[in-house]
């Protein structure tokens, strides 16, 4: 089968690679339609380790070419999403809630992030095949009349963009601050909405993403090249703050940001991946006595957050069939990555079929 494979920083090309083979619990899908995400981005770049030979990618639709010889409840020909977080259903970090920090502890310690193996740990979906493991915790039946362009999102960025609403506990009547309004960021702006925000002020320069804000949810859009963000977040908000700010970029900068607009006993939800360390201002965060809670968040993962998320497509209450604003065929891949590394064209989200 063709495989996009990471060979070394700043090269992933398109390779040949076996058919993976399958355990009595895993599932082989073959892959109609997938997708590049930012984090596969810090891998082209070599800012997040993996090994040499692995395929990347991390957001499959597909349909079930074969089942495991104990997988019960699916059938082969059935379309389906996994989704970038596999986790097994058994682990100590899965029985306590947390399946997206599935990784074992050991004895030198915990791997944080363990819960994301496609791409990471185990061969990915930008390829004609995936291996999914845990096949009956994370296969999710896609529904009737649902394309995979609808569906395309859910497994990372919709995911993950509703977590940073979701952990930061938007209620109803809250104003919320967004900041960055790439695909992950469009989906908090929306996922914020969904929950009850009465006021959503996203941060943004480009345009067409200031445009796509305004058609996920977002009430202002505060342009940071032309303005301090902070500034006019706290004028918008009669010097109050915000009740929830997330971070939706992974700049020391927004980080910052975020903690300065933050009202007294607010939220800052953090969902960037963070190449580089962080501080705390002392000034945003009240030398530590503002009651303020900080976050983070890995997407959730597994077919009960891959249905619900799905549901919500189907019953119309959001569209994100906008954030695909490229199309590319897995030949193709090197040429998705070099536009979407570069973030030329207006791209918001690309989609990949063999």
């Amino acid at each position: 089968m063709k495989a996009a494979v990471f060979v070394e920083a700043g090269r992933i090309v398109l390779e040949d690679k076996p058919i993976p083979d399958i355990g009595p619990l895993d599932a082989l899908v073959r892959i109609t339609t997938t997708t590049i995400c930012g984090t596969d981005i810090h891998i082209l770049k070599g800012e997040y380790p993996v090994a040499r030979g692995l395929t990347i990618g991390h957001e499959p639709v597909g349909v079930i070419e074969k089942l495991g010889s104990e997988v019960k409840g699916y059938h082969e020909g059935q379309r389906v999403i996994a989704g970038a977080i596999t986790p097994s259903g058994w682990s100590n970090a899965c029985l306590c809630g947390c399946g997206s920090q599935d990784g074992a502890g050991t004895a030198s310690g915990w791997k944080p992030m363990g819960g994301w193996k496609f791409g990471n740990t185990i061969d990915g979906c930008q390829a004609e095949y995936v291996r999914v493991p845990d096949a009956m915790a994370n296969l999710a039946p896609v529904p009737d009349g649902l394309t995979d362009e609808q569906v395309l999102m859910c497994p990372d960025i919709m995911s993950t963009g509703f977590s940073g609403a979701q952990s930061g506990k938007v209620a109803i009547g809250d104003v919320v601050a967004v900041f960055a309004q790439g695909p992950i960021g469009l989906c908090a702006t929306a996922g914020a909405r969904l929950m009850g925000a009465s006021t959503i002020i996203a941060v943004e320069r480009e345009p067409a993403r200031v445009a796509m804000a305004k058609t996920m949810g977002a009430d202002h859009v505060v342009d940071f090249s032309a303005t301090d963000p902070v500034a006019e977040i706290l004028r918008l908000t009669n010097g109050r703050g915000v009740d929830v700010a997330i971070e939706a970029l992974g700049t020391p900068g927004t980080f910052e940001a975020c903690l300065a607009v933050l009202r007294p006993g607010g939220v800052l939800s953090s969902l960037g991946v963070f190449s580089s360390d962080l501080k705390i201002p002392l000034g945003a965060y009240a030398a530590g006595l503002g009651d303020h809670t900080i976050v983070t968040t890995l997407c959730p993962g597994g077919k009960e957050r891959m249905r619900r998320l799905m549901e919500v497509v189907a019953s119309g209450r959001i569209n994100l069939q906008g954030l695909v604003t490229h199309r590319f065929k897995l030949d193709q891949i090197e040429e998705a990555y070099d536009l979407f590394g570069h973030q030329r064209d207006g791209v918001l989200k690309v989609a990949i079929t063999p």
